[in-house]
């Protein structure tokens, strides 16, 4: 029987009552048919197989590696002074909540100069007069989950001439604050959990010099023969 999330990994915490409703549910499933639930935690769908397991967690599924350990980021804390320089403007899409301010006093702190969209029609009419060195969206700024963002689309579909230029960062509860994989797997360069935007400094301060030290020689380089 499922116990954890494929998504997120936390356990599901179900009581006898239940687990015995659950198995009900399967016990009468079709054949080949699957049983979709959703996670209390991170609220992404579980698809469950009659005999108990998900086709993420099944016997024969690849399991990917954890998300990192980031207990250093309740401890360890940069120095104000150690800020991102020449980094012109960056552009924010999150919804308008408490959790904004946090995201863009947190972004001005790396020494970016902010721009608040409204609206993605705001954000896209922006993005045709200024470059943008990062943009930065809550995956439920348009919808209940990354897949009805828009932005996203015309974020992920950007030519990579422009795309490469552009540090994006995505916030939301589906995902593992610092996750490569995860952020990779979202076409992204850094994705954040949203409990962990009151950190987001510090985060900033440890992904923006990765990314840099990563990419700047290949920048470099492609600039040298005219592809950058």
């Amino acid at each position: 029987m499922i116990t954890s999330c494929p998504h997120c990994r936390k356990k599901l915490k179900l009581d006898k009552a239940q687990q015995a409703r659950l198995q009900q549910t399967l016990n009468e499933l079709a054949p080949g048919k699957r049983l979709t639930i959703k996670c209390p935690n991170c609220k992404q769908p579980i698809r469950v197989a009659a005999n108990g397991t998900s086709e993420a967690n099944g016997a024969t599924a690849v399991q990917p590696p954890a998300p990192p350990d980031i207990e250093w980021l309740r401890k360890e804390r940069f120095p104000d002074e150690e800020k991102i320089e020449d980094v012109p403007m960056a552009l924010l899409l999150y919804p308008e909540n408490s959790g904004r301010d946090a995201v863009r006093e947190a972004v001005e702190q790396v020494g970016y100069q902010v721009f608040v969209a409204k609206t993605v029609k705001e954000a896209r009419d922006r993005m045709r007069f200024v470059n943008f060195a990062c943009v930065t969206l809550h995956s439920r700024f348009e919808g209940e989950s990354l897949e009805d963002s828009s932005f996203h689309a015309y974020m992920r579909d950007m030519a990579m001439q422009r795309r490469r230029y552009i540090f994006y960062i995505l916030i939301g509860p589906e995902f593992h604050t610092l996750y490569n994989l995860q952020a990779l797997a979202s076409s992204a360069n850094l994705v954040v959990n949203e409990r962990d935007v009151k950190h987001l400094d510090v985060v900033l301060r440890k992904a923006i010099p990765s990314f840099e030290e990563l990419f700047s020689p290949l920048l470099e380089k492609m600039g040298v023969f005219g592809k950058g």
